[in-house]
């Protein structure tokens, strides 16, 4: 499939096939495309909590109440469910952990490397934390950067996959027990295959023209 096809075929699944299992050799590649996401200054202010077994599903089912019980069947039927989820803070161990892996994969090559990309990004959660005073939503971007590169790698594998907002981030906080580890839910992303239900499938993609969103200059 090229990546034009993708992006074309692609689209948010209605009703997954419970019977249906993603590859797990898919499931691996996509696990591969988060853990190398792009963030700023390489933050990487995330957790991913992945869903392949009817318990873990259920669990994360749970968050899928009162005015958010649309979902439920899809994240119970589906094959795997990802749960996106942010630190609450980027804390002094968090700072040290990431420049420590940086050293010990071999990004510092050039005198002043390790002290310039921590001053540098330490510069960046500040300005976030102090001066602009919006570090949740500036982690919460890094997160939906990850969720595009996922998203997009799903439709070039061939993965049917519905991402979701519409969840009670508190009951699935602590369904997971998150909270306890510092972490809170930001977005569901439900991977597996179609059924017939999705009536979404058979709908043409619509977005504005491209002479309203692009401008060239």
């Amino acid at each position: 499939m090229t990546l034009d096809e993708a992006v074309i075929s692609r689209h948010t699944v209605k009703a997954f096939d419970p019977a249906q299992r993603v590859p797990q050799e898919k499931i691996d590649t996509l696990l591969n495309v988060l853990h190398n996401s792009p963030s700023s200054v390489n933050s990487q202010p995330w957790h991913f909590v992945v869903a392949s077994s009817e318990e873990g599903r259920a669990a994360m089912a749970k968050s899928a109440t009162s005015n958010f019980i649309y979902n439920k069947p899809k994240i119970a039927d589906a094959s795997h469910v990802i749960a996106l989820c942010m630190r609450s803070d980027l804390d002094e161990a968090h700072l040290q952990k990431v420049l420590a892996q940086e050293e010990k994969d071999g990004r510092f090559v050039a005198d002043g490397a390790k002290a310039g990309q921590d001053k540098g990004r330490r510069s960046y959660v500040d300005l976030h934390r102090y001066e602009q005073r919006d570090l949740p939503q500036w982690m919460e971007k890094q997160v939906y950067l990850a969720l595009g590169g996922l998203l997009l790698s799903a439709a070039m594998l061939g993965i049917d996959a519905t991402p979701m907002e519409g969840f009670d981030a508190r009951e699935l906080d602590l369904a997971l027990g998150l909270r306890e580890k510092g972490l809170t839910s930001v977005v569901l992303v439900s991977l597996g295959v179609r059924s017939e239900q999705d009536f979404n499938a058979a709908l043409p993609k619509s977005r504005l023209p491209r002479d309203e969103i692009f401008t060239f200059i």
